[in-house]
């Protein structure tokens, strides 16, 4: 009787079907990179957006800390997305100076933060002291960070 002779087949290469296996593989994870890269850029966005607001916040505080005695008076007031009001007449400049602040502040805000974004100032009297407290409100869209929703707002409250 005789044996069947065995034949031992060698490998020679690498076969279609593992190559695209192998390109499908690297083909996902390159899709999952570029998403992941994606969203840190938009959310790199957002944060830069929320820590110019309150730099921007500060600033205008410490300019009505530079023209206390208007800012005291309650002049830097103004209502979420107004104007910076029309100069006024005073001997001091302080008028003149406060609506140079706050044109410059909303031109500055706007600059940054979207021809959309707006702000309030709101000082309020501290019992048996000249000082007030001052709430400084930016409110900006944030679609693109955010995903979906539009509008953020930062509140900073700051003694003059």
């Amino acid at each position: 009787m005789q044996q069947p002779t065995s034949r031992r087949t060698r490998q020679r290469g690498v076969g279609l079907i593992e190559v695209l296996i192998a390109v499908l593989v690297m083909a996902i994870g390159l899709l999952g990179v570029a998403a992941l890269q994606a969203a840190a850029l938009r959310h790199s966005q957002s944060s830069l957006e929320r820590s110019q607001a309150v730099v921007l916040s500060y600033a205008i505080l410490d300019a009505m800390r530079a023209n206390v005695v208007e800012a005291r008076a309650g002049r830097y007031d103004m209502g979420m997305c107004a104007d910076a009001g029309k100069p006024g007449a005073d001997a001091a400049g302080g008028a003149q100076l406060r609506t140079a602040d706050r044109s410059a502040w909303l031109a500055a805000l706007r600059a940054e933060l979207g021809a959309e974004a707006c702000a309030q100032v709101r000082c309020t009297a501290v019992a048996g002291t000249d000082a007030r407290d001052c709430a400084v409100t930016v409110r900006w869209d944030d679609s693109r960070g955010t995903g979906g929703s539009t509008r953020q707002q930062i509140r900073t409250v700051a003694r003059v």
